[in-house]
């Protein structure tokens, strides 16, 4: 059995009987958690019920902008075609290249969160299948990672993309942002999950099909929240 720190048990203690009847106020209560001795994440998870939705539609994975990013760092790759590395450069990704980065890639060399390639590289992107697809980094135009607007394409998802998907047995974990954030900024964050997984998957993305929703901090406590609420 795992031991519960003292900073967990202080937490569990000051916890005991309270009744949050908001997002808002869960929100607070979760930065007011965050007690660790590093700027914690606030995290959204739910598990999507998937004995009771079709095989052909229980799959999420989908990319959101969150109205306030979630304020971690992501390093970007861009593969391009020569006459574009200008752009590239100018847009901040940390790594660029042509058939270079291809090679790079080959070799074993992936040094970076996302890879964004253009669609006139996009041909030569099937060698790379089985070496960046087990990583969950081959591009995909639902992602946002396939475009030829590099500049605005970095941006977004340096700032504002998130990449949206469930697990084997249907999870979904999501950071909606830091503990510095107001709690205005993470509800927005939440809000703006859900209307986009609504509109995503229609009818079957309800209270149904969607359980166990959770709000925490990275070391903090959990609090369920209601699917009609958000």
């Amino acid at each position: 059995m795992r031991k519960i720190s003292k900073r967990y048990k202080k937490l569990l203690d000051s916890n005991k009987g309270k009744k949050l009847e908001s997002i808002e106020k869960i929100i607070d209560q979760v930065k007011s958690n965050s007690t660790a001795k590093f700027i914690e994440s606030v995290d959204l998870s739910f598990k999507i019920n998937l004995k009771k939705i079709k095989a052909a539609d229980s799959g999420i994975r989908t990319a959101i902008e969150l109205p306030n990013g979630n304020g971690k760092k992501i390093k970007v790759a861009v593969l391009c075609d020569e006459n574009k590395l200008s752009d590239a450069k100018k847009s901040g990704a940390e790594v660029f290249g042509s058939e270079d980065l291809i090679k790079n890639i080959t070799s074993g060399k992936i040094n970076f969160d996302k890879l964004i390639c253009t669609t006139s590289m996009m041909s030569k992107m099937g060698k790379l299948g089985k070496i960046l697809g087990p990583k969950g980094l081959m591009p995909n135009p639902k992602l946002g990672t396939v475009s030829d607007d590099i500049l605005g394409t970095v941006k977004k998802i340096k700032t504002k993309l998130v990449e949206v998907k469930n697990d084997k047995d249907g999870n979904v974990g999501i950071s909606l942002g830091r503990k510095n954030f107001t709690t205005k900024q993470i509800l927005e964050n939440l809000k703006s999950v859900f209307e986009n997984l609504k509109k995503d998957k229609g009818s079957i993305f309800n209270s149904e099909n969607i359980r166990n929703i959770y709000l925490s901090s990275t070391m903090g406590l959990s609090f369920k929240i209601s699917f009609k609420d958000i």
